[in-house]
């Protein structure tokens, strides 16, 4: 009698491997929909989705863009993901094409992942007539502009078959079960992806600035939690935002929000037009108070400055990321 090998799937084949964190994958427009004056949710499918990882929270994603008339270039989207290979092999591939080849990518939060189904959502903030950069549309803004279902990207992601699965993630609240969100536009999906996943016992107050009033979408609040929605109008960017949050913390030091800790205030020093803010623990507090705040640079480092310069929040409770400078165009 003929005995065929065995197919079942043991525990050890679903332990995570040593395969890069984070790899490319091939992906198609299955979807837009408006959900505001300023966002837009695109759906994406792609063959390998399966296995993109499921993480949420804050965690980053790349969007590389076609080049209109040439397409994607190639820079070993296709070959076979070795789980014994090391590095960022597309992204040195994609540095080596000659720049007029190179396809250009963003930043962006997932908002929500069905590797069942092979697909993910992607939140993205629709910009009127001129980019982050503020100097007319970038090439997210005009691709965005003209996206079509059946359109072809690549998007550099987590792979959930990888043990550092979870790169690209900066919320660390560790033990914490007082928590501070803040951000603008461009973090409302991370800030969206956190309150789906915050369990019962922790208390969270969320601020998020927003172009409009129209612009407040549905999220889900946790008992206990509190969200508030700040339309900017005509207001400059962040001004809002920075209100509230001082506000908020005048409010509640104290037990809830200890200040009063030392800081060396050139440790703070930073040149947003020359350097990316990013700060976030090193590992996550104990229990107790914790924040996490992003958007424009400028307006995160005021926040940064007051928080642990001017209140004396411990950093090490604090997440600050600069995702976009006004007048700057993404590194790539």
């Amino acid at each position: 009698m003929l005995t065929l090998p065995s197919t079942e799937v043991t525990g050890e084949d679903l332990l995570p491997d040593a395969r890069p964190g984070y790899r490319p994958y091939r992906a198609t427009v299955a979807g837009i929909r408006r959900l505001s004056p300023h966002f837009v949710r695109v759906t994406f499918t792609g063959p390998e989705f399966e296995h993109f990882g499921t993480a949420g929270l804050d965690q980053r994603i790349k969007l590389v863009l076609p080049i209109p008339g040439v397409g994607l270039a190639d820079f070993g989207v296709d070959e076979q993901h070795d789980p014994a290979s090391t590095g960022t092999g597309w992204y040195d591939r994609w540095r080596a094409l000659p720049e007029a080849e190179r396809n250009p990518f963003r930043s962006y939060t997932v908002r929500r992942v069905r590797p069942h189904l092979r697909e993910l959502d992607v939140d993205f903030v629709s910009h009127d007539a001129a980019d982050a950069a503020g100097s007319g549309p970038g090439p997210a803004s005009r691709w965005l502009a003209a996206a079509q279902v059946g359109e072809h990207v690549v998007i550099v992601g987590p792979d959930s078959r990888s043990r550092d699965a979870g790169l690209g993630l900066d919320w660390r609240p560790g033990d914490a079960t007082y928590l501070l969100l803040a951000g603008d536009e461009t973090a409302v999906p991370a800030i969206c992806g956190i309150l789906d996943t915050l369990q019962p016992g922790r208390t969270a107050h969320a601020f998020l600035e927003v172009p409009d009033a129209a612009d407040q979408l549905d999220v889900r609040v946790p008992d206990g939690c509190t969200v508030t929605w700040l339309p900017r109008g005509g207001a400059p960017h962040g001004e809002r935002l920075d209100a509230a949050v001082r506000t908020w913390v005048a409010g509640h030091q104290g037990p809830e929000v200890p200040t009063g800790v030392a800081v060396n205030a050139a440790e703070l020093e930073i040149d947003i037009d020359r350097e990316t803010l990013w700060d976030t623990p090193d590992t996550p507090p104990g229990a107790g108070f914790y924040a996490w705040l992003a958007g424009e640079a400028g307006a995160i480092k005021r926040l940064r400055r007051f928080l642990v310069s001017e209140t004396g929040v411990d950093r090490r409770r604090v997440s600050f990321m600069g995702y976009w400078r006004l007048g700057k165009a993404e590194p790539q």
